[in-house]
This record gives C-alpha cells, structure tokens and sequence, in this order.
C-alpha cells in the first residue's frame, strides 16, 4: 500500500503527506486537511480489538492512516507514552454505557487528541531541528488540553485565545498557570471570534517567519486519535458479537468529536446511527433536516461551555465525507449526499433547563455523575430513545460520551446535587496556583501587534 495523502477541503491546496499537514495545521487555501483515502478495519481485525489494550488500539488504527509515514517502532511509542490512563465503560442501566474520556491529566477528552498530536509533532521537530509556534483557540477544554500536551516542550511555543467570560475558573485556571512557553490571552469576545483571530493569522504572509501551526481540531493531528476510542469501546462491549451494531451519542460543538465517529464508521466500525447533541446552538440540526446552513452570530452562550459553536470548523469535514464542498465561511458550492447524512445521523438541540434536568435525573435514577457536556449527550440519548421504543431492545447497545470530568464544573453539580464532585488528581491544588494571562480586544491588527513583539 502506498502512503495516504492529504487533501484539503477547498480543493485549491496540493495534497501533502501527513508531516506537512500537520505541521501546517491548515491547508494554504483555508481548506482543512482530509485523508485522500480512508483505510479499513476489518471484522476480523475489531474482534482481535477486545484482547488488547487502548494503546494497541491505538497503535492498530493509527498505523493504518501513517502507513510509510512514520515507522511502527516510534508510532508505538508516541501512543503508548500519550495514553498511561484508563478510559472507563460505566454501565448506566440495561445496555446502555457512559464512555468517560475524562480521566487523562486536565480531565477532558480533548487529551487523547492532544496528547497523541503533541507527541507526533515533537517527533517531526526535533528529527528535523525544527520550530514551532502554535496558536489554538478555546472555549473551555482545548485550550488546558493543548496546553499541558505541549508544556516544557523546547521547540514548540504555544499561544492560547479564549472567551474570558466563557470558562470555568477550574478549566481557565488549567492553563493560565502553567507558563514557561504556554502564554495565555483572553479576549472579551466569543469562541467563534477567538477561534477567526487564528484563522487570519494562519492565512496572513506577514507572519510566515513565526512559522505558525493550529493545535485546535481544525488540525488532521487532533483529528485521527478521535477515531480510536469508538473502537475501543464496540471491542470492549462487544467482544463476542462481531456483526452487531452500536449507538453512540457524542455531545458535539466544533464536531471534532463527531467527526472522528464518523470517520470510524468509515473505516468498517458497525455503528446503526450517529445520535448528534448540539445545546442551543442548532444550526447543525437545522441543516440536517432543512438542507440549509446557516451560522449562529453571534454564538449562544449555554452552560455547556466548549460547545457555545455557531460554525462548526469540522463541517466543512462531514460534508467532504459525504461528497460535499463547503469554505470556511460555511458556504456550500457542492450539497453534500444529505440522504446518507439522515440514515447515517440524527442530530438534536438540547436547552440549558433539559441539561440541567438531565444531569439531576440522570444521578437520581442511576447514580450517574455527569458535566453539562455529557449532560447534552445523555439527553440526546435519552430523547432518541423517546422517539424509537420499538428499537430500544436488550440486545442494542448505546453508548454515550463523557466529555469532561463533572469536577471541572463544581458551581453548576452543587447547584442542581447539592455535593462537590471529588476532584480528580489533574485538579488538585489547583485553585492555589498563581494565575498569568493577557488581555486583549477582539482586533486582529492588535494580536498580530502582539505576535510579532512576542515572537
């Protein structure tokens, strides 16, 4: 086989081999990076799955997209050294599970991307005596994720913007404590403005010499370890019934998350249907069932924070997957097959009252501890449910993710269960580290200002 190239969603950028796409983080053309071909899993192969650890899974999917690219030997190490943590299936009731990816060292799942990206691009950088500035924006997770994954790395600086008045204290103290080459800068402004302010600064020749690159999940990098945990968890829960099928509800904001599920399926995972969460920003359930796009702007601010998306970056990704064309402004020049979209996906807008009713029911009922992200997705389970009884047998399986450790949002867990979620060890003693960040306007002239005097 030969090795996969990478294309990038604008059509107007030379596909480029999975170093370049990267380290770049975003094609020349705006476009973001797609795999030219999408390698395959077979039944066989996912039922070996079960024996082995998430590492080897890892290992097992990763090498199927860097074939030719980075030998088997390093691979391994690269994701054996980013995932040392467990990834718990919590039976709820019956056969429906929560995925926890909340236990990796800031308590999110944006660690198994970031950690995984990290340690690939350190790999590149220093075989080739290289550097890097990396400019990522966040609206809760991303922003401590990517962060700690590249903290004390020498040739790798990072620059994170996030909505100052968006975040949690925990998830902003997360990274505004760190220092050293992670520097932190607030904007009062939305995710989505945080989030256009890297995106020019990417597409702007003046800034060449800072030889820049993106660690949010408009990076390939940050893209292909989101497929491995849908694997994971069909392996581990369905290990003896390699012809039956799984539902997964992925609470969805810039679609990362939703993406990799997607590209999963793909590969050959048996997945019956793709549940999509959104809070109030809808303009994703809208499209599915309309075939009309429009963005939310400004953006709605729920309490399930990391999603407040009103462009999802990883559309442009799902309509690519389904043969589509869609900028980076969210015009469509080619309609994606909406069709297959609807067998493949339902997607639902869950309100902050149904989050917040969800997360009191959901411990009420079943012990089930959950943040306002799981919260949404667990929601959307709930409702698809609702709507399809005569599917909900003994025999399917449904699987719902955990975004985000219910620690990272103490005020909003004592407020509707009157307790304080146990911290997790990533969180302890943070509230006692000294914080350092800067303050900016949202004005693109003043971050690059900003950029060139620091950098």
């Amino acid at each position: 086989m030969k090795s996969i190239q990478f294309y990038s969603t604008n059509l107007r950028a030379e596909p480029v081999p999975f170093r370049e796409a990267l380290l770049k983080g975003i094609a020349p053309d705006r476009g973001l990076y797609m795999p030219e071909e999408i390698p395959s899993i077979s039944s066989d192969e996912i039922l070996r799955f079960s024996r082995l650890a998430y590492y080897e899974i890892a290992f097992e999917i990763g090498k199927k997209f860097l074939l030719g690219q980075i030998p088997d030997n390093d691979l391994l190490a690269v994701v054996k050294d980013a995932y040392d943590y467990e990834v718990p299936l919590e039976n709820s009731y019956e056969n429906k599970y929560v995925m926890r990816l909340d236990q990796g060292p800031t308590a999110s799942f944006k660690d198994f991307a970031a950690r995984m990206m990290g340690r690939l691009m350190n790999y590149y950088l220093t075989k080739d005596n290289l550097n890097l500035l990396i400019l990522t924006a966040t609206s809760g997770d991303t922003g401590s994720a990517i962060a700690n994954a590249f903290y004390g790395l020498d040739n790798i600086k990072v620059v994170v913007l996030f909505p100052e008045n968006e975040v949690t204290a925990r998830q902003r103290k997360q990274m505004t404590t760190l220092g050293k080459n992670v520097q932190i800068i607030a904007l009062n402004a939305k995710f989505d403005d945080c989030q256009a302010l890297v995106k020019q600064a990417f597409a702007d020749p003046e800034l060449d010499d800072l030889h820049l690159s993106s660690a949010n999940s408009i990076n390939i990098g940050r893209l292909l370890p989101q497929t491995m945990y849908y694997f994971y968890a069909f392996a581990k829960l369905r290990p003896g019934n390699r012809d039956d099928d799984v539902i997964f509800s992925v609470p969805s904001g810039n679609f990362g998350d939703m993406m990799g599920g997607l590209m999963a399926h793909k590969m050959g995972l048996p997945v019956k249907r793709f549940i999509i969460a959104t809070n109030e920003n809808d303009e994703f359930p809208k499209f599915l069932y309309t075939g009309k796009y429009e963005k939310i702007v400004p953006s709605q601010n729920c309490i399930s924070s990391a999603m407040n998306v009103g462009h999802p970056s990883n559309l442009s990704r799902v309509v690519a997957l389904y043969g589509g064309v869609m900028d980076e402004q969210g015009g469509i020049s080619k309609m994606p097959d909406l069709d297959q979209m609807k067998i493949d996906m339902v997607s639902y807008s869950i309100t902050d009252r149904e989050t917040e009713t969800t997360i009191q029911n959901a411990y009420k009922n079943y012990q089930l501890l959950l943040e306002p992200h799981g919260s949404v997705g667990w929601a959307g389970l709930m409702r698809y449910l609702d709507e399809n009884r005569t599917e909900d047998s003994p025999e399917q399986l449904y699987v719902s993710l955990e975004t985000a450790h219910p620690a990272k949002f103490p005020e909003k867990i004592r407020e509707l269960l009157s307790f304080d979620p146990k911290l997790p060890p990533s969180l302890e003693g943070i509230e006692e580290k000294e914080e350092s960040f800067d303050k900016l306007h949202n004005d693109y002239k003043e971050f690059k200002i900003y950029l060139k005097d620091n950098y």
